[in-house]
């Protein structure tokens, strides 16, 4: 059995791809990387890679991570500039015993010195857009923190691999260095081939104080669905933010576990893809319920087609 799991509807030509090489026998590790590559680098998706969101000085800092459920092994970069895929590069790392966290100048000089592609990751179109936001902020004194979609992928091949990777810009105009969940171990991800991996996107600030990833497969390992783990652990950590702190922020999560079935939790409308040997690639739409379960259904056309007109109009 081989599946993938992935975040937000811009992962669906990602998994397209992944599921073509899964279905040949690939490997989980390289299935991934192919997918989230495939996100890095489409330009209007404007949370990820090429494309991706300023931060207050209008420079694109990008986070990336990857994780090996048969051995453990993980490598991470955050707060890098002009790398064309992060993610690729954390893979990489993963391959070291020692310095597989790297951050900023040295994740950029690591990422030369080992032949990774440069590139200036901020498009004109991104620029515009930054350039109009800072305006609204000044003249309607508006908050500036808009938008934080990591993509997040869980696989699983044949030959019982599991992995997960993300890869983000982090939160639209950020302080420079900030650096949130999705390279952080637990708490963005985590996977372990023996019983499953998980991944989370939305409001790093937040989503860091629960290592929700980790939880989610700690709860797999103890005999819960994926579904009922999900749930059972945004559940029990909302309530703990709610009652400490007065607020909770926007995030969701997806999981898989090491027979293919998978499970979503969010707390706002959130949209999603699987694919697995046994079901093409669909394209999901979450809604919180109060309950705190999710309902889910198949993206409609008209869905599909308003996704496609909001992208290509990213600056309005």
């Amino acid at each position: 059995m081989w599946g993938i799991i992935a975040t937000w509807r811009m992962s669906y030509e990602g998994v397209i791809k992944a599921k073509a090489l899964l279905e040949n026998g690939t490997d989980a590790g390289h299935g991934i990387e192919v997918a989230i590559k495939e996100v890095e680098n489409y330009p209007d998706y404007k949370s990820v890679g090429y494309g991706g969101l300023p931060n207050e000085n209008g420079i694109v800092e990008l986070d990336a991570a990857y994780m090996d459920g048969d051995t453990f092994a993980i490598g991470a970069v955050a707060g890098v500039k002009n790398v064309k895929n992060p993610v690729s590069v954390a893979k990489q790392l993963s391959k070291d015993i020692f310095n597989i966290f790297l951050v900023g100048v040295g994740a950029e000089q690591y990422a030369q010195k080992e032949g990774f592609e440069k590139q200036n990751m901020l498009t004109s179109k991104v620029k515009t857009f930054y350039e109009k936001r800072v305006k609204e902020i000044y003249e309607k004194d508006l908050s500036p923190y808009d938008g934080h979609d990591t993509v997040g992928m869980v696989c699983l091949d044949q030959w019982g691999k599991m992995v997960t990777a993300t890869s983000t810009s982090g939160l639209f105009m950020k302080k420079t260095g900030r650096i949130g969940d999705s390279a952080l171990s637990g708490s963005g991800f985590y996977v372990d081939s023996e019983v499953g991996g998980a991944t989370a996107t939305g409001l790093g600030e937040d989503l860091m104080k629960g290592c929700i990833s980790y939880e989610i497969v700690r709860l797999m390992s103890e005999g819960f669905h994926p579904q009922i783990a999900c749930e059972t652990a945004i559940g029990r950590f909302t309530e703990k933010l709610e009652k400490r702190t007065g607020r909770v922020g926007a995030f969701s999560v997806v999981a898989m576990d090491k027979t293919g079935n998978w499970g979503i939790a969010t707390n706002v409308e959130f949209s999603f893809v699987v694919a697995t040997q046994t079901q093409e690639p669909v394209i999901y739409l979450a809604y919180p319920e109060e309950n705190g379960t999710a309902r889910i259904e198949e993206a409609s056309p008209e869905w599909l087609a308003a996704f496609a007109e909001r992208i290509k109009h990213v600056i309005e």
